[in-house]
């Protein structure tokens, strides 16, 4: 081994500033051009629900639309920023680009070439760089996850056990992003005993007796309480107030974010509310996802399909990592001889996670990928370490085939990933599927939005109105909403996402007709801009001859709109005039709509 490539050599400083130096370019890599791609359904409806806490404060967890951590934060990002696309996927960015430092919470059992190479894979695999630019929670509770399993590890191998703090923090912060947080613990807790019980067979097959491998365990752990605090006595109590301060950490996490707004801030000034808040953020939040998700119907669907559309979005999504991922499996655990805890850690829980998924997610989305590449991605980097330790050695031993063959692996790897994520980062093309999610629009949806907003912003009265349909198929009511003033009361108004999240930024007016109303009816008091879908075109047509109809893919396949425009309404002055960055908020029609 390399002298500057062991674990925890003196190079250790160069390490930290390669990984700093790999995380700076994955945070330019997440907030260029951040805003360039048109809100995704799923966006949009979360969107919509911040927008409506940011206007009334009012504000309960909600399982279906997962965790409070992106209204809460979003709600604070919208007070000093305006809502936009930008803005509103800025927190996930953020998080996202900072997850390569987490590496160096591993680097004590990792080579410096690995704990690079992982920061590397967590910078730049195309599922982490797409998805840390989508306003989901995916990518939060992954980074948070993993930032909890660091500190652990970080302390641990220190014998500081004030790292229990933050690690209790990162952990609850993963829950508040999502509840599969709940499965990160049940990994972490099943690939740990995985490993305890290879541990002991070790030990048996060497002869080893599983009471004397309890008793040397016991010796080890007082061991390193003495030499941490001095003696057992005061490393027990050091070790048990600070277990105590990470409880404290994640539950005060936990009922900040759960908590009912505005009844927290209430309970600040009448303490008689604030059992009462920590019941509900704590207890109530529990009942609350337990009667959504785990005693629900949302996982009643076949293994296979899903199964095979999550090892799709691998091979096309993450297929070099996941090739790394083999290679790094093979040489730590054959090759050395024996595998090390955290690379055979690792491979238990991406495994668990593997099969697991398919079970536990409710869609077939791409996105559920992340929580398998996540933990691989330890594994990818001892793979590539070793490719890159062969590529030296063939160099220095100017052998020209190990050096040839080492060079075609690292390009064929660096242009792969450079290739998707050139590919993915902001596509709404129906080729993309295997990272995409269907409910994604075409972006030239955006040119339109803006003639949109720039006619809500100069009209007055009515600005936009839904052409209530039935589909063609299921006969099911598309965009008619009875009350707009209360507009999610019923499941018609989902089928208008995304642009219920731009209609309510532009402080637009909106109404909608029923399925009965006819073309003919519906003109004669039609505002500027009317949205229907295709297959309603031609009888709007006739009926709005002086209006421009513009067509878009409204989902990825087999869903298109069209947005009629009455372009004679859009203000001259700013005939070309794209919306700025800084473009306010217009909070014109501040009512007492219920949030519902």
């Amino acid at each position: 081994m390399s002298t500057d490539d062991r674990v925890g050599s003196r190079f250790a400083d160069r390490t930290a500033l390669a990984v700093v130096g790999v995380t700076l370019l994955a945070l330019v890599a997440r907030l260029v051009g951040l805003g360039t791609r048109i809100m995704h359904w799923d966006e949009g409806r979360v969107g919509y629900w911040i927008l409506r806490y940011h206007e009334t404060g009012e504000f309960y967890y909600r399982p279906i639309i997962h965790g409070p951590f992106l209204p809460i934060v979003n709600d604070y990002v919208f007070t000093y920023l305006p809502p936009t696309d930008f803005s509103a996927r800025l927190v996930v960015a953020l998080v996202g680009g900072l997850l390569p430092l987490t590496a160096l919470l591993f680097r004590s059992r990792l080579r410096n070439s690995e704990t690079v190479a992982l920061s590397l894979f967590l910078a730049c695999n195309p599922l982490f760089v797409y998805y840390s630019r989508f306003m989901r929670n995916d990518m939060i509770v992954a980074a948070f996850s993993l930032a909890a399993l660091g500190f652990f590890v970080y302390g641990y191998d220190r014998g500081d056990l004030r790292y229990l703090w933050p690690a209790g923090a990162a952990l609850a912060l993963g829950l508040t992003s999502k509840e599969n947080g709940l499965l990160y613990i049940v990994c972490y807790a099943g690939a740990a005993f995985v490993l305890f019980d290879h541990r002991l067979l070790r030990r048996a097959q060497a002869g080893t007796s599983v009471k004397q491998t309890l008793r040397d365990y016991s010796v080890s752990a007082k061991t390193g309480l003495s030499s941490w605090a001095g003696d057992v006595k005061t490393g027990l109590f050091w070790a048990g107030t600070h277990t105590v301060g990470g409880v404290v950490a994640f539950l005060l996490v936990i009922v900040f974010f759960y908590a009912p707004r505005p009844d927290l801030w209430q309970a600040f000034g009448d303490p008689a509310l604030f059992l009462d808040v920590v019941d509900r953020a704590t207890v109530g939040a529990w009942q609350e996802f337990y009667g959504q998700w785990a005693s629900g119907t949302h996982q009643t669907h076949d293994y296979l399909p899903y199964l095979f559309d999550i090892l799709e979005t691998m091979v096309y999504g993450a297929g070099v990592l996941s090739v790394f991922a083999l290679v790094g499996v093979v040489v730590d655990g054959y090759t050395s001889g024996r595998s090390r805890d955290l690379v055979a850690f690792a491979t238990y829980w991406g495994i668990a996670s593997l099969i697991g998924y398919p079970v536990a997610t409710d869609i077939q989305a791409p996105w559920a990928a992340i929580h398998i590449i996540v933990p691989l991605a330890i594994p990818a980097a001892v793979g590539a370490g070793y490719v890159y330790r062969t590529a030296r050695q063939s160099v220095a031993l100017e052998d020209a085939v190990g050096t040839g063959i080492a060079a075609l692996v690292v390009l064929s790897a660096v242009v792969g990933v450079a290739g998707a994520n050139v590919a993915y980062v902001d596509s709404a093309d129906r080729e993309n599927t295997e990272v995409l999610q269907w409910a994604q629009p075409e972006n030239d949806l955006k040119d339109t939005l803006e003639k949109v907003r720039r006619v809500s912003q100069a009209n007055e009265g009515e600005d936009v109105l839904f052409y209530g349909t039935k589909h063609p198929r299921t006969g099911s009511v598309l965009f008619y909403v009875e009350d707009e003033s209360n507009p999610l009361a019923g499941p018609n108004w989902h089928s208008r996402l995304p642009l219920p999240w731009y209609t309510e930024r532009y402080g637009a007016n909106v109404t909608s007709t029923p399925p009965e109303v006819t073309a003919t009816e519906m003109a004669q008091d039609a505002p500027p801009v009317v949205v229907a879908y295709d297959w309603n075109r031609s009888e709007l047509e006739s009926a709005l001859p002086g209006y421009t109809v513009y067509q878009h893919d409204f989902k990825l396949w087999n869903e298109e709109i069209v947005v009629f425009v009455d372009e004679s309404q859009l203000p001259a002055e700013q005939a070309s005039v794209r919306e700025p960055a800084g473009q306010q908020f217009d909070s014109r029609r501040l009512d007492a709509r219920a949030v519902v």
